[in-house]
């Protein structure tokens, strides 16, 4: 379902009392909106919604944007410079939140850290800004340590008091796929040399914390591709790892939003530069195990990258907040969702489901075992009939075990067969693919070589050409001769007509007699 579809039935007075669960509600909003935008970042604190910077056409944003849970209104926040600090970096330019885009907004104490990013007066390193969320005061803090570099996409996440930064785009636009931690009571960066493979580098992922012990990685974009493949980094070993995922398909996307609510990760938009992600997913984070939460229509604000996803709890229930994005037009919508409760399940976190049983074997098989090592001396006949039930009341449960671990083998073997059969559907459609492109390719070749040809031709066409603009500019010459000399010529001919008429003039009047006459007379 479409959320325009039922963004009437929403109560502006009091918006969750008459919600569904796990639909998407567009709020009804109380005055003016702020600038529609996309790649800026949105934090919820005191049921009220910040969002910070952004990009639209091209600009970097700088403003802070508050929206009300209550009111349902949207306000400006108007930032303040924190009078203990001078400067930035000893540049002599008073610490005001720059604009900026693809950074990010983590809420520390009762402050507002803003990380990262990348924005025209970006530094070097990256730099992180405070505010005040009483004083509304802003400041740069002055960090320590192995700063990272400068860059925007990234993922930073609040693991106690640690800031865990992964991948992001450097200005040069060179990826990233390493971790920085920052401590928040020293300010201090720190790299971490991390073990086994990392994730491709990467920029605009989603990055998540589980039980305060797993960073895990999903999503994102090279310069050439999306990803949906999920990462997993133990913070304790600092291993990388991909595990065994289960559930529905999940497409491969970037520019997307999460959240993490109850051990659940909530995952909303994002696209493959062809089109936008429609469905809102949610990763069982103990199990392992995608789900498609619900579906909205293809040209929907939600289906947008570069947008954001908060959490907030109201009346003592949380709620998803989505904000903006871009999937054609720069959306400005307040968007909520009532996440329906979901079974909190004994962690499995990490553990594939075979793993998990041959632990269990294991288990079982060290119990009776040890159940053995340390049976005592019996004395008498009693006794040893005990010992006989409590040893057959263990093999049986061992037996049951095994039983359970041979069942649960067999849906694995199930399991992977169908993989399999996917897998090689997937061949087939590569192939299939592949057989496209080939033909695509010589096609294309041809088409280069007609266009060569036809490159050739209009270059002789032209060289034609040049040769006939000479021709005619010499043809204008003689032409210009031409009427020359015919004007030459009618002159001539009016001179030569005059002549003869002055002669037949005299002529007509005596002749040479008159002359003659005129000659004796003088003498």
């Amino acid at each position: 379902m479409g959320t325009e579809e039922i963004k009437s039935g929403l109560d502006s007075n009091y918006w969750p009392s008459n919600m569904a669960y796990d639909q998407w509600i567009a709020l009804p909003i109380t005055g003016s909106r702020p600038a529609a935008r996309y790649k800026h970042a949105a934090i919820v604190a005191n049921e009220r919604l910040y969002i910070a910077g952004g990009s639209r056409n091209g600009r970097h944003l700088s403003d802070i944007q508050v929206f009300d849970l209550r009111t349902l209104a949207w306000s400006a926040l108007k930032l303040h410079l924190d009078p203990n600090i001078d400067n930035l970096e000893g540049n002599g330019s008073p610490a005001i939140l720059p604009a900026t885009s693809g950074h990010s907004l983590v809420k520390w104490e009762n402050k507002l850290l803003v990380v990262a990013g990348h924005s025209k007066e970006s530094s070097e390193y990256v730099t992180v800004w405070s505010i005040d969320l009483e004083t509304y005061q802003c400041s740069v803090v002055k960090t320590s340590g192995k700063v990272p570099r400068s860059c925007g996409g990234q993922s930073v996440s609040l693991s106690g008091s640690s800031l865990i930064m992964f991948g992001g785009e450097e200005t040069s636009r060179k990826l990233l796929n390493d971790i920085h931690i920052l401590d928040l009571k020293t300010m201090t960066w720190d790299y971490v040399e991390t073990k086994k493979t990392p994730p491709a580098p990467r920029f605009d992922h989603t990055a998540a914390v589980h039980a305060e012990r797993y960073l895990l990685i999903f999503g994102g974009s090279s310069h050439s591709t999306c990803f949906s493949d999920l990462h997993v980094l133990d913070l304790q070993t600092v291993e990388w790892s991909q595990p065994q995922i289960q559930g529905d398909l999940v497409t491969p996307r970037a520019g997307h939003a999460g959240i993490t609510v109850d051990g659940n990760w909530y995952i909303v938009g994002g696209g493959d530069n062809r089109s936008g992600a429609s469905e809102t997913l949610v990763l069982n984070m103990d199990k392992l195990v995608w789900s498609v939460l619900t579906r909205v229509n293809e040209r929907d604000p939600l289906a947008s990258e570069g947008l954001s996803l908060c959490s907030a709890l109201v009346d003592g229930e949380n709620y998803l907040i989505a904000f903006g994005g871009y999937n054609g037009k720069y959306n400005n919508e307040v968007f909520v969702l009532r996440p329906k409760p979901r079974d909190s399940a004994r962690p499995k976190i990490f553990k594939s489901p075979a793993a998990a049983a041959a632990a269990a074997s294991v288990t079982a098989a060290y119990a009776f075992a040890t159940k053995i090592e340390k049976k005592p001396n019996f004395t008498s006949t009693e006794d040893s009939n005990l010992q006989e039930v409590q040893i057959k009341s263990t093999l049986q449960d061992f037996t049951v075990e095994i039983n359970s671990v041979t069942a649960e083998k067999k849906t694995l073997e199930s399991s992977l067969t169908e993989v399999r059969m996917e897998n090689s559907k997937l061949k087939g459609d590569l192939e299939e693919m592949n057989n496209n492109l080939a033909d695509l390719s010589k096609e294309l070749h041809s088409v280069q070589g007609q266009l060569t040809a036809e490159r050739s031709r209009c270059s002789k066409l032209e060289t034609q050409i040049e040769e006939l603009k000479k021709m005619l500019e010499s043809l204008q010459s003689i032409e210009d001769q031409v009427h020359i000399l015919r004007n030459e010529k009618f002159a001539l001919e009016q001179e030569m007509e005059l002549t003869s008429a002055r002669t037949h003039q005299r002529q007509s009047s005596g002749g040479i007699w008159q002359w003659i006459a005129g000659d004796t007379q003088n003498s």
